[in-house]
C-alpha cells in the first residue's frame, strides 16, 4: 500500500517534481548541463540571500557538513549541541581528526548566544557549527541572535545547517555573516534525497585553500573552480537538478513570502490541534520549529499502534519519536508542499485514529 509521509524527512514529493526527473539525460560536461546549472543560480542566490555562488553536491547534507569541517577547521571547532543531529556533528568533527569543543544543551533547549560568546572568548576556536532547526526535538534556535555574537569573532568560521528550515523562513546568509550555509533536497524543498545545496563565503574559500587535508569530493576550492565553468567537480545527480529547477519554478510561482507565511500558518494549525488534544510541545513554544511540531506523548499512547492505524486506514504516516525520545514524543511535519487542505485531511485522520489507539504497554 502506498502512503503519504508526514515525517520530518524525507517528505512527500509532488508528481510535478517526480516528472521533472524523467527528462532525457545529458552529459555533465556538456553545454546543456552548463546551461541548466547556470539557469538556476539566480534563484538559488535569491533564496540563500547571498551574492556568493551556490554549489550542488551529490550527497546527503552530511557530506557537506563533514566537508566543511575538513575545509575550515585549523585550530578547533565549537559544536553547538542540543539534539541528536547536532550531537552527531561533534562526533563527525572528532572522526575527522579535528580538535572539537562540545557546547551542550538539554535536548529541546535552544542554543544560547551568551554561552557561545563565553566559549569563543577563550580564543581557542576558529570555527563553529550550528543546526538551525534540530528536527530530533523540533527546536529552532534564534539564528539572528547567535550570528550577532559570532560576528564579534571575525576569525571564527560559521557553518550552519538549514536542512529543515531552508525556504520555511528567511535565513539571510550575507546579512547574518554566515560562512557556510547548507541544506538538503529531502526536507523543506520537498524533493527526493540525494542532493545537497550550499553556499560558501569568499573568506571561507580562502581559508579552505590553505588546508592541505581538505580532501577532494567536498573540496570548496574544487567546487568554486568548477562553478566558474558552470559545472560540478564530480558527476552530479542530474535528475535531481532537473527536479530542483522545477521546484524553484514552484517557489517563484507561489512567491517566497507566501511560502514563508504558508509554513507558519500550517505549523500553527498542527500545534493548535495538538494542544487541544492535551499534548504539549517538547521544546518551549517560543523555540518550536516552524517546519514540524514535536509533541510530548502526554496521553501515553502506543505510538507504533497509532502509526499502524494511520497507515493502514488512512494512507498516512507520522513519526514516533527519534533516538532517546522514541515513544516519548511524536513529530508531525508541515513543510514542503503541504496545504491547508492536506493538513486538514491529516488532522481528521489523526482524530479518527486516536479513538482506536491503545495506551502504551507498561
Amino acid at each position: 500500500m502506498s502512503y503519504k509521509l508526514f515525517i520530518p524527512g524525507p517528505i512527500a514529493v509532488s508528481d510535478k517534481t517526480l516528472r521533472a526527473m524523467t527528462q532525457p539525460m545529458i552529459g555533465h560536461r556538456s553545454p546543456d548541463f552548463v546551461s541548466l546549472y547556470r539557469s538556476i543560480q539566480p534563484a538559488l542566490q535569491e533564496l540563500f540571500y547571498t551574492a556568493d555562488p551556490v554549489y550542488l553536491s551529490t550527497s546527503s547534507a552530511w557530506g557537506v557538513m563533514e566537508g566543511a569541517i575538513r575545509n575550515l577547521v585549523q585550530k578547533k571547532v565549537l559544536n553547538c549541541m542540543n539534539g541528536a543531529f547536532s550531537d552527531k556533528w561533534h562526533d563527525v568533527a572528532k572522526r575527522c581528526g579535528k580538535s572539537a569543543g562540545a557546547l551542550e544543551f538539554e535536548w529541546g533547549q535552544p542554543v544560547d548566544p551568551a554561552a557561545i560568546r563565553r566559549e569563543l572568548s577563550t580564543g581557542e576556536y576558529d570555527a563553529i557549527t550550528l543546526i538551525h532547526n534540530e528536527t530530533s526535538t523540533g527546536t529552532m534556535s534564534d539564528i539572528e541572535a547567535i550570528m550577532a555574537v559570532v560576528r564579534e569573532f571575525p576569525n571564527v568560521m560559521s557553518i550552519v545547517d538549514t536542512v529543515s528550515s531552508f525556504t520555511v523562513l528567511p535565513i539571510k546568509m550575507d546579512e547574518l555573516g554566515i560562512d557556510v550555509l547548507l541544506t538538503g533536497s529531502q526536507k523543506a524543498l520537498a524533493m527526493p534525497p540525494g542532493l545537497s545545496i550550499f553556499s560558501v563565503s569568499e573568506r571561507a574559500r580562502q581559508r579552505a585553500a590553505t588546508m592541505n587535508d581538505r580532501g577532494y569530493y567536498f573540496d570548496f576550492v574544487e567546487f568554486q573552480k568548477n562553478h566558474e565553468n558552470g559545472m560540478t567537480p564530480s558527476t552530479p545527480v542530474i535528475p535531481l537538478i532537473y527536479a530542483l529547477k522545477s521546484k524553484l519554478d514552484d517557489i517563484a510561482a507561489e512567491g517566497i513570502k507566501n511560502r514563508y507565511a504558508r509554513h507558519a500558518r500550517l505549523n500553527q494549525t498542527v500545534r493548535s490541534w495538538g494542544m487541544s488534544h492535551g499534548f504539549k510541545l517538547f521544546p518551549n513554544e517560543t523555540y518550536g520549529s516552524l517546519s514540524l511540531n514535536c509533541f510530548v506523548n502526554t496521553l501515553n499512547l502506543d505510538l507504533s499502534a497509532l502509526n499502524g492505524i494511520l497507515q493502514t486506514k488512512h494512507g498516512l504516516v507520522i513519526d514516533g519519536g527519534y533516538g532517546k525520545l522514541k515513544g516519548q514524543t511524536f513529530r508531525i511535519s508541515n513543510m514542503g508542499d503541504e496545504t491547508d487542505e492536506t493538513i486538514a485531511e491529516l488532522l481528521r485522520a489523526l482524530d479518527s485514529a486516536l479513538v482506536e489507539t491503545p495506551k502504551s504497554p507498561a
